[in-house]
């Protein structure tokens, strides 16, 4: 991992929530806040860091349940949710992103930047993501390429897995296509990140993800 990508797992499914930012600028991105927002916030203001963006992958209660009170927090900043347009039904509804089902019931506003495939979200001149749009966890699920060296993956690739298929907006058909025909496009050195569990590699899913040999 680059070292200015920090990694807080959070929450009762340990969802990895990235920070990223410019050492230029202090700018930065804050990547599925899913839980304990104090704890995330620490990081942030221990480095001073000025968060201007909170990207989602997708919409599912562990990767949005801190996204509101960052917003709030950080909103003189101003702070900017971005999400791909196939999730913004999810953010909104508390049974399709599951939160219902631990009780919270989480529901977010429209975001103010609305992905596609293709969209550059620009955290600082330094730092720019790209969205590469890969349905088949959610509708909208996303992962996001930073400078051809680190891919923020979200629950579509884990480390010799893959995410789940069986929820709302899930497809395998799809999950698949996803991966091998837009991520296994990319440079095999790519440090993948995922939504959860330790990184991987792109040259190392090919050779060893079991779901997609």
């Amino acid at each position: 991992m680059l070292k200015n990508i920090l990694l807080t797992p959070v929450g009762e499914l340990q969802t990895n929530c990235y920070i990223i930012y410019c050492e230029k600028t202090k700018r930065c991105a804050i990547i599925d806040p899913g839980a304990e927002a104090e704890k995330i916030c620490r990081k942030i203001d221990a480095l001073n860091l000025m968060p201007v963006y909170v990207i989602l992958t997708h919409g599912h209660y562990d990767h949005i349940g801190a996204v509101n009170f960052m917003l709030e927090k950080y909103a003189s900043t101003p702070i900017k949710l971005a999400a791909h347009e196939a999730e913004t039904e999810m953010l909104k509804n508390p049974m399709i992103n599951y939160s219902v089902m631990i009780g919270k019931s989480v529901s977010l506003k429209t975001p103010d930047l609305i992905l596609k495939d293709g969209d550059i979200i620009e955290v600082s001149e330094h730092v720019k993501l790209k969205t590469i749009h890969t349905p088949g966890h959610t509708f909208g699920g996303s992962c996001f390429n930073y400078d051809d060296r680190v891919l923020f993956a979200g629950d579509t690739l884990f480390l010799e897995s893959v995410g789940r298929a069986d929820l709302h907006g899930g497809s395998f058909d799809a999950l698949r296509r996803s991966i091998t025909e837009k991520l296994f496009a990319l440079k095999d050195d790519i440090v993948v990140l995922p939504g959860h569990g330790p990184h991987t590699s792109i040259a190392h899913e090919k050779k060893n993800n079991m779901y997609l040999n």
